[in-house]
């Protein structure tokens, strides 16, 4: 059995989210609960992050301490959450104080092993807001490719990690007013320092994270500020720093870390931190935006590597491109997309769970279609899997006894069909390992047309009647089919594969090695349909 750490991109809490940022969390949700059906000892770990000028301008806007403010969030993406089946191992938050201390704790030990530095530098400051400016609250033209929307701390078009006085012709992005420079001190990460074991380390990953680096790379590694200005962060622990907080990012990405001790110290087993982080057997595997890879294939690990800790290096990176919404971007400000409560008005969770995962965009760009999700919910969830998990079941039970009947001895047809089941099983798994999850996700669905073709070609209802033996043998397949569907179906649509599995009277979901999961005579309970069409009268579509 194998050891997993599975993440996913920590999200921003200043807003509700829509379906891109939901993506990740669900992702990672779909993932784990895919190891552990296949027998390995996995656990995921997210959680809101909570700090930073964007949250703190947004509570002033609401009249409320920041706090107030992000506690208020904080709940509501819980019931997100809870809405979409996501049931992460522990979905914590930047504010939690494990997190906190955690952080405090690494970065005095970064300062002890050399790595830290305090250095005056010019910062660019709104005279109109009266603040030196966080790197996202400076917007212009990114000097390597010209974007004219690139922030302070990235260029969005280019991937290059920028600092805010690089930018040509810089913005405060809340007036809109032209910053004026004034002198400020900061501690700063020693990145350059790292640069042989951060080359090393990123030549052993993906082409295409490889490929997203080599521009950065090239230039060589800079030193990355840890300290802000802001008033509303985790306090800076180094000396003369006291009026200073942690920059949002290079504390956030440490919740990787805080959320797996606090998961730890909620089960009584502090030894599991290090069972975990700190095992060369251990595999990480962190999902998220293209537009994250920086500080997670290079700030994260070298930071790891600064603490001399032992801790285990993110081994994978599986990111995304861009979600779009009918050809755009997402905008709340314009009306495009669609948001967590929006899509939990129009439709069940997990059907939003099969759109998302089977829309990832991991080749490209995908784009989001209003009535292609109709279809695909009413096409491949309700027509497909549902028609053939009801005639399956509903025969077994109204024709043999509310149980699997005995099967007569298999024709070359009813052979033929439990290899291209199986095969698509074999599938299913290898997809998952090789993180090709739009692929494994339409699965169960390819098992469930496979199983109507099967029914309607055998037409087991006319044989019930003129060679009934025959019939036994169609519909014994046809249930072990419906409990392949049980495995592939879980991890994206848990509540309503669980509820497949209690229909079949199943005690365990897992893979197996041979045909037979449910033996002859082996009782069911009634079956019931698992998925209704769906109707969309929203204005506009």
């Amino acid at each position: 059995m194998g050891k997993w750490l599975v993440f996913s991109a920590w999200p921003y809490i200043n807003s509700e989210p829509h379906l891109g940022t939901l993506m990740h969390l669900i992702t990672a949700d779909y993932y784990t609960r895919f190891l552990k059906e296949i027998g390995e000892e996995a656990y995921s770990v997210s959680g809101s992050d909570e700090h930073g000028t964007p949250i703190e301008v947004e509570a002033i806007k609401q009249g409320v301490n920041p706090r107030d403010f992000t506690d208020k969030m904080h709940a509501m993406f819980l019931d997100i959450l809870k809405g979409f089946s996501v049931e992460l191992d522990n979905y914590t938050r930047t504010e939690s104080d494990v997190h906190r201390s955690f952080v405090q704790d690494f970065y005095r030990k970064l300062e002890e092993n050399g790595y830290i530095f305090k250095s005056t530098t010019k910062q660019l400051y709104c005279e109109r807001d009266r603040m030196f400016l966080p790197d996202r609250f400076v917007i212009g033209t990114c000097p390597y490719c010209g974007y004219d929307k690139a922030r302070g701390d990235q260029c969005d078009k280019c991937g290059r990690l920028l600092e805010p006085t690089a930018l040509i012709n810089p913005k405060c992005a809340i007036c809109g007013s032209t910053p004026v420079i004034r002198e400020t001190t900061h501690w700063y990460f020693d990145l350059p320092k790292l640069s042989d074991e951060i080359n090393r380390y990123v030549a052993g990953l993906d082409e295409g994270v490889k490929g997203y680096l080599a521009g950065m790379l090239r230039e060589g590694l800079k030193p990355r500020a840890i300290t802000r200005d802001n008033r509303w962060g985790i306090p800076a622990p180094f000396k003369g720093a006291e009026d200073k907080t942690i920059y949002v990012w290079m504390e956030a990405v440490l919740g990787y870390l805080s959320g797996f001790l606090e998961l730890a110290e909620l089960r009584g087993d502090r030894n599991m931190f290090d069972r975990f982080w700190k095992s060369k057997d251990t595999h990480t595997i962190y999902f998220m935006g293209k537009d994250n890879i920086p500080f997670h294939a290079v700030i994260l690990p070298a930071l790891l590597i600064a603490s001399k800790e032992g801790y285990v290096l993110p081994e994978r990176i599986s990111y995304t491109e861009f979600l779009l919404f009918e050809g755009s971007k997402f905008s709340k400000s314009q009306g495009k997309g669609v948001w967590a409560s929006e899509a939990l008005s129009v439709a069940d969770g997990e059907y939003w769970r099969y759109a998302i995962l089977s829309l990832r965009p991991e080749r490209g760009d995908s784009n989001f279609i209003w009535d292609e999700f109709i279809k695909m919910i009413n096409g491949d969830l309700n027509d497909t899997v549902g028609n053939f998990l009801l005639r399956a079941t509903s025969f077994a039970y109204t024709r043999f006894g509310k149980a699997v009947p005995e099967p007569a001895s298999l024709s070359v047809e009813d052979e033929l069909f439990q290899q291209e089941v199986m095969a698509k099983e074999r599938e299913f798994i290898e997809l998952n390992l090789s993180l090709k999850i739009k692929d494994a996700v339409r699965k169960f669905v390819e098992v469930a047309d496979a199983g109507n073709r099967y029914m309607s070609k055998t037409q087991p209802w006319k044989l019930y009647n003129e060679e009934r033996r025959r019939a036994a043998s169609v519909i014994y397949n046809s249930v072990q089919a419906a409990a392949r569907v049980v495995f592939m179906m879980y991890p994206v649509m848990p509540r309503k594969a669980t509820a497949l599995a209690s229909q079949l009277n199943m005690k365990s979901i897992e893979p197996s090695r041979s045909w037979e999961i449910l033996a002859p005579g082996h009782a069911i309970n009634e079956p019931q349909a698992l998925f209704t069409k769906i109707k969309l009268k929203a204005e506009g579509r």
